[in-house]
């Protein structure tokens, strides 16, 4: 009789060599498979091999998707994207610039002068109203950056100045979302000046004309404390911007923040977004397509306009200065709102007929800046005419109704805001 281990020993050795035949037929295959896509060009179409791991075609596609960027950068390069003409500055003079909004219609002109200046521009914008198109001219030059951020958030970034510009500006967009308005100018400003006392940056605020409420002084210097309505439908705006500045000041007096307070009055010029709500954009809008001109109450409200290049002009030099109290920049030359929609209408050469409406509430009936600060401190004052001003923004706005009859859509709304909500708003 054969003992165990004689029994078992023969099926113990056809295990293992059957053990050692399936590892060579494995790895055999495999080297296999690797010659295949080894050999085979990486340049041409290439069949999934029958037994290519997961692993193997993850990586084929990563080739692909890699292959197919290099040929968008060649592409890219053969027709060099050409920028507007940058100055030179030394390194000592050149500065690290933050604008706060400066996707929006003030911000890309202050981004177009400090970039042709030949400062360093970060621009931060959450394209509430802010428009990427404004500043794509810039998008890929070594000086420039755009960064998609809501200010309500904590910023961290290294930078010399900041232009504190974030904000919704016109009644629809304000009054639409006047919680959001509220935190940007409060919580966003603080933020702001948080980061200007930790890199040591200078801060300019773009305050209002609107914190003056509906004035009982006329023209208004910038020692009137104001006439405010905390609770009416434009409050959200008037007194977000009056406690920036406090804050501002308080920053100032107990962090040693250095800060400037600009209180930029009506403004106007290309990049206006076409619904903004505002007397320039509605009139030359509803000029341009014959429809009435609509004035809310009489039209005896007076308002002075500012071209925006002047205004941008007067940012860069209050920030430069060594003037640290609100400066008022705007245009003294006062016009009013009937006589403002009869120019636009001649200008035009409209059919429009010029209609009244209710007025609204807290309109203010009165705004004229006195600029004698700006005259004495800063150097300043306007330069552009009106009527060379109205022009060139008719002309602006006849090209965007052009681009949106060709594009086959409505009329460009500020971003994020219904349209009905935009016309319910203009209408009452």
């Amino acid at each position: 009789m054969l003992s165990f281990p004689e029994i078992h020993m023969p099926r113990r050795m056809k295990f293992f060599l059957c053990l050692v035949v399936i590892t060579f037929a494995f790895f055999a295959g495999y080297a296999q498979i690797n010659s295949a896509t080894t050999l085979r060009s990486p340049d041409t179409p290439h069949p999934w091999p029958v037994r290519m791991t997961k692993i193997e075609k993850t990586d084929f596609a990563l080739y692909d998707e890699i292959k197919q960027l290099k040929a968008k950068v060649k592409d890219l390069e053969a027709g060099r994207k050409t920028y507007p003409e940058v100055g030179f500055l030394t390194y000592k003079d050149r500065k690290r610039i933050l604008i706060t909004g400066g996707a929006g219609f003030v911000g890309s002109h202050l981004a177009d002068k400090l970039m042709m200046q030949g400062h360093e521009v970060s621009v931060v914008d959450n394209f509430f109203t802010g428009r990427k198109r404004n500043v794509e001219h810039w998008i890929g030059h070594p000086n420039f950056e755009l960064i998609h951020h809501d200010i309500v958030k904590p910023l961290f970034i290294e930078v010399d100045q900041i232009y504190h510009l974030a904000s919704p500006a016109s009644p629809p967009n304000y009054m639409y979302n006047p919680i959001k308005t509220i935190k940007t100018n409060t919580i966003g400003t603080i933020n702001m000046l948080g980061l200007a006392k930790r890199v040591r940056a200078r801060l300019l605020l773009a305050s209002t004309s609107e914190v003056y409420g509906d004035p009982e002084v006329h023209p208004q210097t910038e020692d009137y404390w104001g006439h405010v309505n905390p609770i009416g439908p434009r409050a959200c705006y008037d007194e977000g911007k009056r406690v920036a500045e406090t804050m501002c000041f308080a920053y100032k007096k107990q962090e040693q923040v250095e800060v400037r307070v600009a209180r930029i009055f009506n403004t106007f010029g290309p990049r206006m977004h076409m619904n903004d709500g505002r007397v320039v954009s509605n009139f030359i809008l509803q000029a341009l397509q014959n429809q009435p001109i609509t004035i809310y109450g009489e039209g005896k409200q007076t308002r002075s306009f500012q071209y925006v290049t002047d205004l941008v002009d007067g940012l860069v030099a209050l920030m430069n200065s060594n003037y640290s109290l609100p400066v008022n920049i705007g245009n003294p030359d006062e016009h009013h709102i009937e006589e403002f929609a009869t120019t636009i209408k001649a200008l035009v050469k409209s059919q429009s007929e010029i209609v009244h409406k209710p007025a609204m509430q807290d309109d203010p009936q009165k705004r004229k800046p006195d600029i004698s600060r700006a005259k004495k401190y800063l150097n300043w004052q306007p330069k552009v005419n009106m009527m060379d001003g109205i022009n060139k923004t008719v002309e602006y706005f006849r090209e965007e109704l052009e681009r949106s009859s060709h594009q086959g859509r409505h009329l460009p709304l500020p971003d994020g805001t219904p349209p009905e909500a935009v016309r319910y708003l203009i209408e009452h």
